[in-house]
């Protein structure tokens, strides 16, 4: 049974989000008055507490190595994950490589930028920590797009790369619920019923869970590349994790390969920052969470740009057939929106140059991050080419360049709440599905962290509609679409994003993760009182009047339209250019509130037609596109569609209509197809039901007759032994 989310302002989304949430016992384990969720009393608890290391047999205890959810991996993805889980009351376990890499961000240290920032506010709407820890570590914070329109505009935050590893191990290592391991997984088990039983380790060790959530990132048969050169790896100074691919394959999944790359790393006192242009953080720091005990002021650090030259174009140029890509020894897909420098070089041979930016990577190391410059390219050539970029003429390099290969499952074969549709109670998220960046990894983890503990618990599953948030977007596309290359979070991939902004993503998906469970009870009084406040300064707004004359006519200038006399302080901010600024400069805002609130005010009332035009046209889109496709829709049947939509929609199975649509090489004349045959169906379906309902009402009322003649012919006999005693006597 799915839950699904629909986008706030629909009576029907109120409706099935209500029905649907946890009954008494699972409530029990939602968090106490201003504290972390307490353990459930669930069926392993008992064991699971057991001291001693043998029963009285002498054997080893294995229910002590029983849990309800299993995490395998480490990364963003399983850290939201294996959270979630645990905060919702189910006895977790996070199986990691490497205890020491957990939350580790091995390309560029940063989180945010346009999309991936409104995944970071959804995730922390639902309760998540990515935001939270981001907002704790940053080392400069800046708001991308802020001339735009606020659908666009991102905060971006660079952070520190060894305090952010830092500070999520410390919040997963004190979460009540959850146990870490250390340990390769090599194997799922399944058990009766096609349901998973636990995963096994290299080791032979086997842990058991009716959950299994895999984050395997980029380790799963991983493979580096310096120029020629090659070794098995996840990461640079990390073994790759072999063995669960071929298991994998064994139980029917499909696999493939992915690539990525990240660039060198250089000592920033060798940098010439005198012919670099600076890239000063914001005056005004912006918050990726909602919750305002962890917006704490930093002194920020400075970021740099410089631009390749000739002489760097030249080298790449000249030596091409040097890199794992051209020539032609790794032959899978990198992502598309990061390219290499050598594939910028190819594709955009118009272009003289290209942007680099140098990035710290702490506070305390010397570590530059030269982001917009990965190469596959030898080592030996890769300090030249640094070199030729200006400001780096001198520059030591301190650790090289290189690319990384991997597997991963493509996702159609998981449902949208992403366990997989062959297996009960496994659930794919990360990189394992196709994604690249830490966003959109923790996006996925932490709806797999909520499934899996519902699974585990007998609750229903949540599946955030594509039309609620950013997430939803994210993981309709990566189920329904057949992609073949990493995919990345863009705000155009939203067909709704006026109405997925960050600044409302907390009143969007808040009461979701409150009733889920995530959102404790101090949360909850923040997140309302500040729903609250932004009502009531509406209303404020709507109903005040001014008619300053030095005010009037700074509104004049700054929009070029005139003002009337008397105008509300709504109508004021409804023009152009005119900010809240203006009315706190004037006296006339709210001291009150906070910048974000005030934010959400402005962009409240400045695009109100809008917003309404969107959410109108969005209510009949809903309703077709959550018609339901039966699950055993013969599609091989429809001989009037096409071939390519007969494989893809049998290959895919999707579950709705508007999930069908979106499916590549499904064209309009299809869904045509699809309709009419849904349709002819149900109609038939009606028509059998009725006859059914016919047949039923014909034979009670022959029932009815034959006993209404029963019952004649037993009156009768009854007047007759009367007559006939009468007649006797």
């Amino acid at each position: 049974m799915l839950l699904r989310l629909r986008p706030p302002g629909t009576a029907a989304a109120a409706a099935s989000v209500s029905s649907f949430f946890p009954s008494a016992p699972f409530t029990r384990a939602l968090p106490s008055p201003s504290c972390r969720p307490r353990p459930r009393a669930r069926r392993l608890s008992a064991a699971a507490a057991s001291s001693s290391p043998k029963d009285s047999g002498g054997r080893l205890d294995a229910l002590r190595e029983r849990y309800d959810v299993i995490v395998v991996g480490g990364g963003h993805a399983g850290c939201e994950a294996a959270l979630a889980s645990a905060r919702l009351g189910a006895r977790t376990l996070l199986l990691t490589l490497n205890i020491d890499r957990i939350a580790w961000q091995p390309c560029n240290p940063a989180v945010g930028g346009p999309a991936k920032s409104q995944l970071v506010h959804e995730v922390d709407a639902l309760g998540g920590d990515i935001g939270k820890i981001a907002d704790r570590c940053y080392l400069q914070k800046r708001v991308l797009n802020s001339s735009k329109g606020p659908a666009v505009r991102a905060l971006r935050a660079q952070t520190d790369k060894r305090e952010y590893a830092m500070e999520m191990r410390k919040v997963v290592e004190s979460t009540q619920n959850l146990f870490i391991r250390e340990a390769m997984a090599t194997e799922v088990m399944i058990g009766k019923n096609d349901s998973v039983e636990g995963v096994r380790t290299f080791f032979g060790m086997d842990f058991y869970a009716p959950s299994v959530v895999l984050t395997t990132g980029t380790f799963m048969s991983g493979k580096i590349w310096v120029g020629r050169t090659s070794m098995p790896a996840g990461r640079a100074g990390e073994s790759a994790s072999h063995g669960l691919t071929e298991n994998l394959q064994h139980l029917g999944f499909e696999t493939d390969r992915l690539k990525t790359g990240t660039p060198p790393r250089i000592d920033r006192r060798t940098v010439d920052f005198s012919r670099l242009e600076a890239q000063h953080g914001d005056e005004e720091v912006g918050w990726f969470s909602f919750d305002p005990e962890f917006h704490v002021e930093r002194e920020q650090m400075c970021c740099y740009l410089t631009r390749t030259t000739k002489d760097t174009h030249q080298i790449v140029t000249d030596n091409l057939d040097e890199t794992p890509t051209y020539g032609g020894w790794v032959e899978a897909k990198g992502p598309r929106y990061c390219p290499a420098i050598e594939d910028k070089i190819v594709r955009f041979k118009d272009k003289e140059s290209h942007q680099v930016f140098l990035e710290p990577e702490g506070r305390d190391v010397p570590e530059l991050y030269l982001q917009g410059f990965s190469t596959g390219l030898p080592e030996k050539l890769q300090l030249p080419l640094v070199r030729t970029l200006p400001g780096l003429e001198n520059c030591v390099m301190l650790r090289p360049a290189y690319a990384v290969e991997y597997d991963y499952l493509p996702a159609y074969q998981c449902s949208r709440s992403l366990m997989t549709k062959k297996f009960e109670g496994l659930f794919f998220s990360g990189q394992i599905n196709g994604t690249t960046g830490y966003e959109e990894a923790a996006a996925q983890g932490i709806v797999s962290g909520i499934n899996a503990a519902r699974h585990s618990d007998g609750k229903s599953l949540i599946v955030l509609e594509r039309e609620s948030s950013y997430i939803g977007t994210l993981i309709d596309d990566l189920v329904t679409k057949d992609l073949r290359e990493p995919y990345r979070m863009l705000t155009s991939r939203s067909e709704h994003r006026l109405l997925f902004r960050s600044d409302n993503a907390d009143s969007r998906l808040t009461p979701l993760g409150r009733d889920i469970g995530l959102i404790d009870d101090r949360r909850w009084e923040l997140y309302q009182s500040k729903q609250t406040r932004i009502k009531e300064e509406k209303e404020r707004l709507k109903h005040t009047r001014v008619s300053g004359e030095e005010f009037s006519a700074e509104v004049t200038a700054i929009s070029n339209q005139p003002i009337k006399q008397s105008s509300t302080l709504e109508a004021i901010l409804k023009k152009p250019h005119v900010q809240y600024k203006l009315l706190d400069k004037h006296g006339y805002g709210n001291e009150h509130l906070s910048r974000i609130e005030k934010d959400c005010v402005e962009i409240d009332i400045k695009y109100e037609g809008f917003i309404a035009r969107q959410q109108s046209q969005l209510q009949p889109i809903i309703n077709q596109e959550h018609r339901k496709i039966p699950e055993d829709l013969d599609y091989h049947s429809m001989k009037n569609l096409c071939l390519e939509a007969r494989e893809k929609l049998s290959k895919i199975r999707p579950q709705t209509l508007g999930q069908a649509g979106r499916i590549g090489g499904v064209s309009p004349a299809d869904m045509t197809v699809l309709l009419i045959s849904m349709e002819s169906t149900r109609r038939m379906a009606e028509y059998r039901r009725k006859q059914d309902m016919l047949r039923s009402i014909a034979t009670e009322a022959a029932m009815a007759d034959d006993s209404s003649e029963e019952a004649a012919k037993a009156d009768d006999s009854s007047e007759e032994v009367v007559h006939a005693s009468a007649t006797t006597a």
